[in-house]
């Protein structure tokens, strides 16, 4: 999506809410996103071996298509699965970092923290925020507990 006038308030609530059924329909955390004026940043993680990135976004692109006329989503979009250096616990952090981090870079805050349309979907945790000082070790707590003991097997594409 490159248009602009769509952020506010209402859509980022939307967008919540959205996102949390497409988790809990495709077995997802989102432990980052960003809105940005013109785009929208975010990393899933699947918890179970059928976990479907692909389906929770075009899910995603559905429910959010309606609230965004009359702008709407680049056809094609920038997906890509992290590296296995980026998945590991501190490189992770660092990914979603770099996420949240976009509103400072592109100089709409002077602090992320500062940025109102950030945040994290956690199904059944709503006010964790991965700018709180103990979110991640929260966050992999959670992850561990909620990880299905056959989602290890998920195959990703080599690069």
């Amino acid at each position: 999506m490159r248009g602009t006038g769509w952020l506010n308030d209402a859509f980022h609530t939307h967008l919540r809410e959205v996102m949390l059924h497409a988790a809990a329909r495709e077995g997802l955390f989102c432990p980052t996103y960003c809105l940005m004026p013109d785009h929208i940043h975010l990393v899933w993680m699947g918890m179970r071996l059928e976990s479907d990135q692909r389906n929770g976004m075009k899910f995603l692109r559905e429910y959010l298509t309606p609230k965004l006329r009359p702008h709407c989503f680049q056809h094609q979009a920038h997906d890509h699965v992290l590296r296995e250096e980026q998945r590991k616990r501190d490189a992770f952090a660092k990914v979603c970092f770099y996420i949240i981090d976009n509103a400072r870079e592109e100089g709409l805050v002077d602090d992320p923290i500062k940025w109102a349309f950030c945040g994290a979907v956690i199904p059944g945790y709503p006010s964790m925020h991965p700018m709180e000082d103990d979110f991640w070790p929260k966050f992999w707590k959670l992850y561990v507990t909620a990880l299905a003991p056959d989602a290890k097997k998920i195959t990703r594409p080599s690069f």
